[in-house]
């Protein structure tokens, strides 16, 4: 019965990230230093809110979007920190993580034909969904302008067609920011275009300079403007599956339709749960972040002392080297430093055609984890240097 599947589906491939995660399995002693999830625990107050929740019966049907006392507190959570500005009532809901906002933002604006623009590299959550949906992702290299998507390069690429701009910031894979000049200079272009932005900022607890700004932050894009946010990464709660998704009404009312045929609400634990990390654990992100700058910096000057070029993240927690000078593609590298030093990292080639002279590093493990990798990867890097000098 295969060959009856929809097709869009056939073609699509599991993320280069998982291929790669799933391949360690074969490699007892390695050191993986691959996904993207954080190695803290859960705060104990907001598991101890789970339990309360299942201990008082908080077991049945929410209302789609989300109890009120949760987007009450979402609410409350983005205006303190972020200044954005929206109703409980109409304009946030309540999703399984993070990827289901994005899937049910793409579904609700797309249509045959549709363009979406989006950097390269990218996040690989974004370009299967776009091309179930029938449209096309135009992924627009930034590897000039140190992995930002510009105003400059977004204008580049605009058509008739271009339906939505996706704005992934702080970015995995590069944990590169846009300052706010930046966003400004985007939303100076879009303002007056019927186009979508989808702003991905599920990173924006993890910043290390400056706060986060969105833009969704500026009045006038707040009608075009879906965001896209959670707690997996801010408070450690990936397995959770909590991110939540703010959209003006008019947007926000057909999402919800989407949102209500596909899983029809959160787990009502789990929504408990998020209420307390929102509210007394709103700053629980603070000494994680404080703990991934101490592993950044660490990172960061050991592999410029490898003589590996890389830009210097301003949140997330990864870091994305070229492998450039050694002449081989991310896939040969990593597989290659896999089977010689037993680490493995992510190919960049997982990140669109645009990261295949990078490799990911995440640096969400423990200190000794990270030494004990990035020296095997300096005793790689070193060997392969003698070879081809």
């Amino acid at each position: 019965m295969e060959q009856y599947l929809n097709p869009r589906v056939k073609e699509i491939q599991i993320s280069g990230i998982r291929q790669f995660f799933n391949r360690v399995a074969n490699y007892p002693d390695a050191i993986s230093l691959t996904i993207g999830l954080p190695d803290f625990p859960t705060p104990d107050h907001v598991k101890s809110a789970a339990k309360r929740a299942i201990n008082d019966n908080f077991t049945t049907y929410t209302h789609n979007a989300g109890s009120i006392e949760l987007r009450n507190a979402i609410s409350d959570f983005v205006r303190e920190k972020y200044n954005l500005d929206y109703h409980a009532e109409s304009e946030i809901i309540a999703t399984t993580g993070a990827s289901e906002a994005i899937d049910i933002s793409l579904r609700t604006i797309l249509k045959e034909g549709d363009e979406v623009i989006l950097p390269g590299p990218v996040y690989p959550g974004y370009e299967p969904v776009i091309r179930i949906c029938g449209a096309i992702p135009v992924h627009v290299d930034t590897r000039h302008t140190d992995f930002k998507l510009t105003a400059s390069l977004i204008e580049k690429h605009l058509t008739e067609r271009t339906k939505c701009v996706i704005l992934p910031y702080p970015s995995n894979p590069t944990g590169v920011s846009l300052q706010q000049n930046e966003i400004n200079e985007i939303a100076l272009l879009l303002e007056d275009k019927n186009v979508f932005i989808i702003s991905d900022e599920i990173y924006s607890e993890l910043t290390y300079d400056k706060p986060h700004s969105s833009i969704a932050a500026l009045k006038q894009m707040k009608k075009k403007a879906i965001v896209i946010n959670g707690l997996s990464k801010s408070h450690s709660m990936t397995g959770w599956r909590i991110g939540f998704l703010l959209a003006h009404h008019t947007i926000a009312q057909h999402i919800l339709k989407v949102h209500q045929y596909n899983v029809t609400c959160v787990s009502s634990i789990t929504q408990q749960a998020a209420i307390e990390a929102l509210t007394n654990g709103k700053n629980d992100a603070v000494p994680m972040r404080d703990t991934y700058k101490e592993r950044l910096d660490y990172a960061f000057d050991r592999l410029k002392k490898m003589g590996l070029d890389v830009s210097e993240p301003t949140g997330a927690f990864y870091l994305f080297p070229s492998i450039k000078p050694f002449k081989m593609d991310s896939w040969t590298f990593a597989t290659t430093l896999l089977e010689e030093e037993n680490l493995a990292v992510v190919p960049g080639i997982a990140f669109s055609e645009f990261g295949d002279e990078y490799i990911r590093i995440s640096y969400a493990y423990n200190m000794n984890l990270l030494s004990e990798g990035l020296d095997r990867l300096e005793r790689f890097v070193r060997n392969l240097a003698s070879a081809t000098s």
